[in-house]
């Protein structure tokens, strides 16, 4: 087991090194991309890669407090889940309205890599092995169709 503070210190070098080593590539628009913390530009969705003791996951955050609005933007992503899965290249896990380690009602679309542990540095190759390619399809899917959350 870990103290906090080694376990802090162990996520902030994993992700450091995963920003490293995704610094040189561009995204599908050809620009720098801050691959950690990926920014959307839409509203209340986010692209997020999670890492624990157990295991790892990427998703699509839609976290509109409005609920209706949350599951309109839920709805219009379902319209583009061809695209999405094909650009993946897999099926993703699809859940209207969960909540969040925070309380708060979210819908996620997620893929899962379980077991693992970003505190054994021996699995970091299968992390980054596991969120890099998943992360540059989402980014490529997001230029296709980011256009069409601009208007919310």
């Amino acid at each position: 087991m870990y103290s906090k503070e080694q376990a802090s210190q162990l996520r902030q070098a994993f992700w450091t090194a995963f920003g490293q080593y995704m610094s040189p590539i561009l995204s599908a628009e050809g620009l720098r991309a801050n691959w950690v913390n990926y920014k959307t530009g839409a509203k209340h969705i986010y692209f997020r890669m999670q890492a624990d003791n157990k295991s790892a996951s990427i998703s699509i955050d839609i976290t509109h407090p409005d609920i209706e609005l949350q599951e309109l933007y839920y709805e219009q992503l379902d319209s583009y889940k061809a695209i999405l899965h094909g650009t993946l290249g897999e099926d993703w896990n699809w859940q209207l309205h969960d909540v969040d380690e925070y309380g708060k009602t979210v819908s996620r679309i997620f893929k899962e890599l379980s077991p693992t542990s970003i505190y054994q540095q021996e699995n970091w190759p299968e992390l980054i092995s596991f969120f890099k390619p998943r992360i540059i399809a989402l980014d490529d899917f997001w230029s296709d169709v980011k256009y069409a959350f601009e208007v919310y």
